[in-house]
């Protein structure tokens, strides 16, 4: 069943809908909703960034950067779900599978670390407000956004190029939605424990570090915002940091979840619920938390609806 050329004769079965089969019409229903809203959300708040000129700093920068990501996040994952529960054709290529995986990965790993950088911007505003044009300059942010980038990329290398190295059956079921790193190690017919101990030492590297880096941001942030005097000016502060909490809470809990656990134990169903969050329920709750919390980003749309009515 094993060979060498296993990256043209190897197919996995993508099972996840199968314990459900009468709900199939409702999940397509579902997910094709789900991915328009995302796909509309991201878009338009990334179009209103960009032509509002009002909105051209740090923080809407590296916005536009993370509406970026979830649009890579789901488009990656669910046009190949839907096309799985649309047909009776449940077979995903070696060469699809490992693409998918490579792309969805790079994303999950870059968004990680530009949330802590989206921290970090808005430590430096609220508790050196003097300084931030210095500190946060144009050249700054874009060192940053682009740091991420490549780090998410080289991340994703390195679990792809190990999973590369293992061999698989010609035929592997997957009880997920996509092809994401632990299904797809729990499909593998050798030995995955180089693989796992990676995974963990990244989700150390990467998801830990970060997420302590935010804790200790927001712990400045919110020490700072205590010793301010006027409540209005409180309540605004907390409010530019409430939707940034809401949006890691959910990001890092549920991928930190995903990525650690199965090295120790494994629940499918979990598993399909915890990546469901991040990379499907997450890219399309991120422009709804950040537009209708924020009413610089408000103001821009309607003003961008009354150019085109105007126009």
């Amino acid at each position: 069943m094993e060979g060498k050329n296993q990256n043209t004769s190897i197919e996995f079965y993508m099972m996840a809908f199968d314990s459900h089969p009468e709900l199939k019409p409702l999940f397509f229903t579902l997910f094709f909703i789900v991915y328009i809203a995302a796909l509309l959300g991201n878009i338009v708040i990334t179009t209103i960034i960009i032509t509002d000129s009002h909105l051209h700093t740090p923080m809407y920068f590296f916005l536009v950067n993370l509406s970026i990501l979830d649009i890579c996040c789901t488009t990656a994952a669910i046009p190949k779900i839907l096309q799985i529960i649309w047909s009776k054709d449940k077979t995903f290529s070696y060469s699809g599978c490992i693409s998918q995986l490579f792309i969805f990965s790079s994303a999950l790993s870059t968004e990680l670390m530009l949330l802590a950088v989206m921290a970090y911007d808005r430590f430096v505003a609220i508790c050196h407000p003097l300084h931030y044009s210095t500190i946060m300059s144009r050249k700054t942010c874009t060192i940053l956004a682009a740091a991420v980038w490549l780090l998410g990329a080289m991340n994703s290398t390195v679990h792809t190029s190990l999973i590369l190295r293992l061999k698989f059956c010609q035929r592997n079921i997957i009880h997920h939605f996509f092809c994401e790193i632990p299904p797809v190690l729990k499909a593998a017919c050798s030995d995955t424990f180089i693989n796992n101990v990676v995974i963990i030492m990244a989700d150390i590297i990467l998801g830990m570090v970060c997420f302590i880096l935010i804790v200790t941001s927001y712990t400045y942030i919110i020490l700072t915002i205590l010793k301010i005097r006027s409540a209005d000016k409180k309540k605004k502060a907390f409010s530019t940091c409430a939707s940034h909490l809401t949006v890691v809470s959910l990001f890092y809990g549920s991928s930190i979840y995903t990525y650690i656990r199965p090295a120790f134990s494994s629940d499918s169903e979990t598993d399909k619920v915890m990546s469901a969050v991040y990379a499907i329920i997450s890219p399309v709750l991120n422009p709804i938390i950040y537009s209708l919390r924020n009413k610089d980003v408000i103001n821009a749309l309607k003003k961008l609806l009354n150019v085109n009515v105007s126009s």
